[in-house]
């Protein structure tokens, strides 16, 4: 999967590009090269959605549909969502978000994601928190253009993000795709994380806690983009607001 947004709707933390970009051999790409050279390597099978510039989806279709890795697109009332995984409560869940039997994972990611945005009943980690499988997920909320990603804790899913040419933030379960796009500017999407556009990285099994960027050198001793990690020593001033005054704009200011 491929996901590109601009960096007006995603905010990416400034830790993530690198100098070296900028001066290396290998420069970054620009979303439409990017784009471009996505579907070349997945011709018989990937399809992509833009939306203006604000944002570029691409999703291809899985070799084995019922395995861990398994892929999902779906669209609903101006929200659209790439799922990597499966949920192993997902009965569970619907159940108690009232939806049908029917209901897969992408469409699940979209109904939470949809009540964290317009009722707020829940603190947005513990939402995440309460999602049991091997999992990664990017929603696109075209009408308010925000991002909200997230990446299970296992690691048996891999997630990585990284800043394109224009600024962009590219993200992608595919390394290879991260690294010909985005150069030295990249890193992996921390375990166990959430990120929205206006409430930035958190991790939603530490929320009281504060990311904290790691530098990272390659193999040739170049600095890249930070790796981020969970400050065990650093705390965040108070925890978000639960109840229905309570979105993504307060969770930001914590």
């Amino acid at each position: 999967m491929l996901a590109i947004f601009e960096k007006t709707v995603a905010h990416p933390p400034q830790e993530l590009s690198s100098p070296a970009s900028s001066k290396g051999s290998k420069k970054p790409k620009f979303p439409e090269d990017i784009l471009k050279d996505f579907l070349s390597s997945h011709q018989n099978n990937a399809f992509s959605m833009s939306f203006g510039k604000s944002a570029i989806l691409a999703y291809e279709n899985p070799d084995l549909p019922y395995s861990v890795n398994k892929r999902l697109f779906c669209g609903l009332d101006d929200l659209y969502c790439i799922f990597l995984g499966t949920l192993d409560n997902l009965c569970v869940l619907s159940k108690q978000y009232g939806l049908s039997k029917g209901t897969n994972e992408a469409m699940f990611a979209i109904e939470a994601y949809r009540t964290l945005r317009d009722r707020g009943p829940y603190p947005a980690d513990q939402v995440v928190k309460d999602l049991d499988g091997s999992f990664a997920f990017v929603i696109y909320d075209q009408k308010a253009k925000t991002l909200f990603t997230a990446l299970c804790s296992d690691e048996r899913i891999k997630l990585f993000w990284g800043i394109a040419a224009d600024g962009s933030v590219v993200i992608s379960d595919d390394i290879e795709v991260v690294k010909r796009s985005c150069a030295k500017s990249f890193a992996p999407f921390p375990t166990g994380c959430m990120f929205h556009s206006e409430g930035g990285l958190m991790s939603y099994e530490h929320p009281i806690n504060k990311m904290k960027p790691m530098p990272r050198v390659d193999s040739e001793g170049v600095m890249c983009g930070a790796n981020f990690k969970v400050d065990t020593y650093s705390r965040i001033n108070s925890m978000p607001r639960v109840g229905s005054e309570a979105n993504w704009s307060e969770w930001s200011s914590h």
